[in-house]
């Protein structure tokens, strides 16, 4: 029988966050067991660093400018002919997704042969003024109705009274643990195991909301981390300092200069809530050797994107800077077929829509034209010659909107609205505090990235190259127009 394949995903959890790559503090024993004994790509980026454009790059394969989301719009509907699940389904492999989707309309399949739904806060199916009863967020979501009737119908996700996109505020979860959606996500993917057709190879999607704020993990693991020192955070020679203190401390800013007491608790909240998912993706992979399905499923773990969480004083995601746009990327094959290396460390470039070919490649299913992404496997076993240069990412932001280009080793970003550049060797200044774009030595390879990004651009709808110039100030669009027509 063709392999299993089980992809795990997070949301919003930094590259860094690995005790395998070192990190100081938090701790990841059973993501750094896959990392021994798979392939740890150490160089994994999300193009479009927030949760759509991202989720649109994995289902699709395609880069952000043909699956057309270059920023975050929801209610934009999904329409697309060629899905990973879509294309399993068709090789004869039992979908199935459990967690986060973030779609439109929400309980849109995408391909799967059923979804069990947590899509965490979502604010057009929360909206209680304008949208139709059918798409209310109590009626969309699996998680809330079963934590309704396992716990009080008077249940909601709102209860701690912590905002969806508050990065800098954290207190434990007030239930018992195995009724938080971490616990959820992975009981349901067992239920899976136990209903799937034996008969067929599965696709599990296994789409985890956490560690996407609200930052609420459960006591034990919040102690484990709220009395420890935490790391220096990184403030780069470039930030605007004036920006920050206007910025002022409000819990759900994009940037400020957050009381260290309270930026504590919530880095350890963060960390508190990495923990927990490894401790329980431990778990799922424990199933699978209780089903006998350890030694012939495929397992593919990353996030959707990172989280600046204090880097440079910012918060969130859609900026360019390695916290936000960097994610883990993990590749573990136990039946051998891809040929990868365990326990290697490929250093090659690779990005969210590599996940769609690399599957299909494992499936033996035919890869569609679509597809822009490539199979990382040849990557993971050491044999990559003819990679890709560099990625080109970018996130329509208001003000700050920018496009970035990177080969891992370098990277450069282009804010649109205001042209301001910025050069950064992440080989010898991986936390990027030094911005070498106004340096004279370095003008060549300024302009090297800075024609990268404008091969990128040429021909985009918004304008943003003429004569083989960047255009300031052109008007970004979270959507292309073909999408939206």
């Amino acid at each position: 029988m063709k392999p299993n394949l089980l992809l795990i995903t997070v949301d919003q959890m930094r590259f860094d966050c690995l005790s395998a790559l070192g990190h100081s503090v938090v701790e990841t024993p059973n993501l750094d067991r896959l990392a021994r004994q798979g392939v740890l790509y150490s160089n994994a980026y999300s193009a479009t660093p927030s949760c759509i454009p991202a989720r649109a790059a994995i289902m699709t394969g395609m880069s952000q400018r043909s699956h057309g989301r270059v920023g975050y719009l929801d209610k934009v509907e999904w329409r697309y002919e060629h899905t990973v699940a879509g294309e399993l389904a068709k090789a004869g492999y039992h979908t199935q997704c459990v967690g986060k989707m973030h779609v439109y309309p929400a309980r849109n399949l995408c391909g799967f042969h059923n979804i069990v739904l947590h899509d965490g806060y979502t604010h057009y199916n929360r909206d209680k003024t304008g949208t139709s009863a059918s798409e209310h967020f109590n009626q969309v979501d699996d998680y809330l109705n079963w934590l309704r009737e396992k716990a009080g119908a008077e249940l909601d996700m709102t209860d701690l009274g912590l905002d969806c996109n508050a990065s800098t505020v954290a207190r434990p979860w007030h239930l018992p643990e195995a009724l938080h959606p971490t616990n959820w996500t992975v009981t349901q993917s067992i239920d899976f195991l136990r209903r799937r057709d034996p008969g067929k190879p599965f696709f599990l999607w296994s789409s985890f909301v956490r560690p996407h704020p609200p930052f609420d993990p459960p006591q034990a693991y919040f102690d484990m981390y709220k009395d420890l020192p935490m790391p220096e955070l990184p403030v780069g020679d470039w930030v605007d300092r004036g920006a920050v203190e206007r910025s002022g401390s409000d819990p759900t800013a994009l940037r400020g200069n957050i009381p260290a007491r309270r930026m504590n608790r919530a880095r350890a909240a963060y960390y508190a809530l990495i923990t927990h998912l490894d401790d329980q993706i431990g778990r799922l992979l424990d199933a699978l050797q209780e089903y006998g399905l350890q030694r012939n499923t495929i397992v593919l773990f990353t996030s959707d994107h990172g989280e600046m969480m204090g880097d440079h004083h910012y918060f969130r995601k859609a900026l360019a800077y390695e916290g936000s746009a960097k994610v883990p990327f993990i590749l573990y094959d136990p039946t051998g077929a891809l040929g990868l290396k365990p326990g290697y460390t490929a250093s090659e470039v690779v990005e969210l829509r590599d996940i769609m070919p690399t599957l299909l490649e494992a499936a033996g299913a035919p890869i569609p034209e679509s597809v822009e992404g490539r199979s990382v496997a040849s990557v993971g076993a050491g044999q990559a010659a003819d990679w890709r240069a560099y990625i080109h990412g970018e996130h329509a932001y208001g003000d700050l909107s920018n496009h970035y280009a990177t080969d891992g080793r370098m990277k450069y970003i282009w804010y649109s609205q205001t042209g301001e550049e910025q050069l950064f060797d992440l080989a010898s200044d991986p936390q990027e505090k030094h911005n070498l774009a106004n340096d004279a030595e370095r003008a060549d390879e300024l302009q090297v990235w800075r024609k990268r990004v404008i091969k990128e651009l040429e021909g985009r709808e918004e304008g943003y190259v003429r004569e083989g110039e960047l255009v300031v100030g052109r008007k970004p669009v979270a959507c292309l127009s073909f999408l939206r027509s």
